[in-house]
């Protein structure tokens, strides 16, 4: 018997595995770039009965098992988040919510500075990989759950998909997202701007667990992101007992991240909240905004050192923010 009670015997997770040059995997082996496509649609077909696509990448120092540990308890934590709260707190889930959970996991088991590079490295460049692999396979996803210019995604015949990262994991995942942006200028962000046909793929919400990177990085290095394909709000956590991105991070790069004080300066004006417990609502109006920062310092509290809160991001807490989001997207 599994010892977490939101980790299931049998977890249905799947994973996406990247070299150090983000390029991804089968079996250790490299898959070649004409045959991206077909390995996605071999290793990952979304079930019928699934409502909703999460895809969640690890962040720092995350063994491969640890990765898939992490991405099924955040599974386990949304299944039990809405079986205990769903009507009360999830209307517009009342025809049910099952998520399909989709791992991308890294090399990421190195000294800080090391990981930051490397996160930096696979994802720019002429070698690096990362946010072309990732992007293609969000942009495989979005066709697989139906096409977005045909109305799915505000239908119940389609499957919403959400963006998961967690530290270092949040820098693929912005870069990802701006190499759709790079591709197809002219997207939209925020729920209250309807997506835009054509573009390689739509996401209904990112959510950023403690991301490791500077308070200004939506400003001065994600700056695609006010036109990425994002119909929903890009929201980061952050925490004070996160010594990751606070002491660490200001030891390697001069300052703090946005883990440690919240999202700085942004290209639209950033909301700032406070993360709620998991049976108080989150309204409509608190999370849609283009980017929204979430005080998560009562909740993010366990963790040594040298890290401290930096991992403490699987509570109930976050999946019921996760589910809002959800929720509102509909």
């Amino acid at each position: 018997m599994s010892e977490d009670p939101y980790v299931p015997e049998v977890p249905d997770v799947r994973t996406v595995d990247l070299d150090e040059q983000g390029w991804l995997l089968d079996d250790g082996v490299p898959v070649p770039a004409s045959r991206l496509l077909d390995h996605f649609a071999e290793v990952l077909t979304p079930p019928a009965d699934a409502t909703d696509i999460v895809v969640y990448v690890h962040g720092w120092k995350t063994t491969p098992e640890s990765a898939l540990t992490a991405a099924t308890r955040l599974d386990g934590l949304l299944r039990r988040q809405y079986a205990d709260r769903g009507a009360a707190l999830y209307p517009r889930l009342k025809d049910g919510f099952a998520p399909w959970t989709v791992v991308v996991r890294w090399p990421s088991r190195a000294g800080y500075a090391a990981t930051r590079d490397r996160a930096h490295a696979m994802s720019t460049g002429e070698n690096a990989h990362a946010a072309r692999v990732i992007g293609q396979l969000l942009g495989y996803l979005d066709e697989r759950r139906g096409d977005p210019a045909a109305g799915v995604l505000t239908t119940r015949d389609g499957q919403y998909l959400h963006l998961v990262g967690h530290s270092f994991g949040c820098r693929f995942l912005c870069e990802a997202v701006q190499w759709a942006a790079d591709e197809l200028p002219g997207g939209t962000l925020g729920w209250s701007r309807p997506g835009v046909p054509g573009r390689p793929f739509t996401v209904d919400s990112m959510v950023l667990f403690q991301m490791a990177a500077p308070r200004n990085a939506f400003e001065d290095t994600f700056t695609a992101l006010a036109g990425a394909p994002l119909r929903g709000p890009v929201v980061a956590t952050y925490a004070e007992r996160d010594w990751a991105t606070g002491l660490w991070h200001r030891m390697a790069e001069k300052r703090r991240g946005i883990g440690n004080q919240g999202i700085g300066t942004a290209p639209e004006p950033v909301s700032s909240i406070r993360m709620r417990p998991a049976d108080s609502p989150y309204p409509h109006a608190a999370l849609d905004h283009w980017f929204v920062s979430v005080d998560a310092g009562e909740v993010f509290v366990e963790g040594r050192m040298p890290a401290g809160a930096h991992s403490d991001h699987l509570r109930p807490e976050s999946a019921h923010l996760l589910l809002s989001l959800a929720d509102h997207a509909r």
